[in-house]
């Protein structure tokens, strides 16, 4: 019987592996249609990369999404692990009503957040453009940072940073080279994740971006009122092979770390 079981459970998760990442393949395989039918195969052909790469539009919205995903990435990694390493260090009344502040955006509808943060924009009179896109990415992607690096603060000994500091170490030295390499990998995770949810965000894009501002979600989405054409589907296939290459370089990174750790 727990054969029969166990052999349920990895057909199920089989097809639910199927389920995701058939859609993935497809619209990979049809990235190299010679037609722009997107359910006949008619044979292979470049051209569908060939156009992506001379559309301007797409080309310069796909810029400032990584223009917007990195900044928002490098600034909330930095504040959120800043936060994150002084909430280890404060009371305990302090910790939790931060916490419980850090988690309301995260069970916030994105739509209502979008609304909120525009209508502050709205009451100080500010312009909708780069900036308030880059804020409003920022502003959600320090909650993850934060979630992500707390369970590796709470792993280490709490007497570190003294003991770093009773060796010559200034409190400053002692962030840097102690604290901060060993939850280095803490840090990594929380950057990827900010920096997917900000690549991939459409509702707070869609609203606080000025008119000259698109990004690729966005785009995207427009299009798919017009209809969605493989010229697309080469860029999701682009974008794709560089989420699987950034898993892999965070995979050794994590590897390498781990073992300096030891």
């Amino acid at each position: 019987m727990k054969k029969e079981k166990r052999s349920f459970l990895k057909i199920l998760m089989g097809l639910m592996l199927l389920f995701f990442y058939l859609p993935i393949g497809f619209m990979i395989v049809f990235s190299f249609n010679s037609s722009k039918s997107l359910t006949h195969f008619t044979g292979f052909s470049m051209q569908w990369y060939t156009k992506m790469l001379s559309d301007a539009s797409m080309m310069e919205s796909l810029y400032i999404t990584i223009l917007v995903a990195v900044i928002a990435t490098v600034i909330s990694t930095v504040v959120g692990t800043i936060s994150a390493i002084g909430l280890s260090k404060s009371k305990k009344v302090v910790h939790d009503l931060i916490m419980q502040i850090n988690d309301f955006p995260l069970m916030n509808p994105d739509i209502v957040t979008a609304i909120g943060l525009m209508l502050f924009f709205i009451t100080f009179n500010i312009e909708k453009g780069l900036i308030t896109l880059l804020i409003a990415h920022i502003a959600f992607c320090i909650p993850y940072v934060i979630l992500s690096v707390m369970p590796k603060i709470r792993s280490l000994d709490p007497n570190l940073a003294d003991a770093a500091m009773d060796l010559g170490c200034t409190p400053w030295m002692a962030l840097i080279k102690v604290i901060v390499p060993q939850i280095m990998p803490g840090i990594i995770s929380g950057a990827l994740i900010a920096f997917t949810m900000s690549f991939d965000d459409v509702v707070m894009s869609n609203m606080l971006a000025g008119a000259k501002q698109s990004t690729l979600p966005v785009l995207i989405l427009s299009m798919n009122k017009t209809g969605v054409t493989p010229d697309v589907n080469a860029l999701a296939t682009i974008m794709i092979l560089v989420i699987v290459a950034a898993m892999i370089l965070n995979n050794i990174i994590q590897g390498a770390l781990h073992k300096r750790v030891k």
